[in-house]
């Protein structure tokens, strides 16, 4: 009996061991990889404005970055489908001080929409928003909001010389796309903040307002992408 009590144990005390390799193994590098992903999403945000800004036909938008009160940058929106076309990506959000000329910490969105249309096939784009006025950064502080409801939308001017007569909407948006593109449009589009990435990003829950107007949070894997907005406005 003795003997076989100190086999249970044995077995149990094996078992107890199995069970933290398999934590230390399988669950926590899971955990950090989840982790992983916002820090992900900025430094794609990065590559993103830094082929933006490289090209001549961005011209208006390099030069009215400085007038910019946030920017919504979407390394890629996936748009697929035939007839019936779903499209979602994510993004960082950075909100520009004006009395300091300071861009904030990021803030991460999901953008979600369901198009109708003649759209065949798989499309992927790069995404840049400009927010222009008051009414487009207030909608960025709620948890959703709609794109062309909520706020209004347009696509950007693009090509060398060229003028935005007649653009007066609270976002303004441009794209950059492998191959051939037509159709693109946010308009009708639903932008939702992405907790589960602020919270992996921060330590700890938050909401947009904590990160864009009180300031409580901060990570300095966002240096590179604030430095290369603050350049963008300068024409570096």
């Amino acid at each position: 009996m003795k003997g076989s009590r100190k086999v249970k144990l044995m077995l149990r005390g094996m078992m107890g061991l199995v069970a933290v390799a398999v934590f230390f193994l399988t669950v926590l590098p899971a955990m950090a990889q989840e982790d992983l992903k916002p820090q992900i999403l900025v430094d794609q945000a990065l590559a993103t404005l830094n082929e933006f800004v490289g090209e001549k036909d961005m011209e208006w938008f390099k030069n009215h970055l400085s007038e910019s009160k946030g920017i919504l940058i979407i390394p890629q929106l996936l748009k697929a489908g035939f007839i019936f076309g779903g499209s979602g990506g994510r993004g960082v959000v950075l909100v520009r001080d004006p009395k300091t000329g300071q861009w904030s910490q990021p803030g991460f969105y999901s953008l979600g929409s369901v198009k109708f249309g003649l759209l065949i096939g798989a499309e992927s784009a790069s995404v840049i928003v400009q927010v222009r006025t008051q009414r487009g950064l207030e909608s960025l502080y709620g948890t959703s909001f709609k794109l062309g409801g909520d706020c209004s939308i347009a696509a950007g001017p693009v090509g060398v010389g060229a003028a935005a007569k007649g653009v007066t909407a609270d976002l303004v948006s441009f794209s950059r796309a492998q191959g051939a593109y037509a159709g693109l449009s946010l308009d009708g589009s639903m932008v939702k903040v992405n907790e589960d990435y602020d919270k992996a990003y921060y330590g700890k829950e938050v909401r947009p307002v904590d990160i864009f107007v009180k300031k409580d949070v901060s990570n300095p894997g966002s240096a590179k992408l604030r430095k290369a907005l603050k350049n963008a406005e300068k024409g570096k």
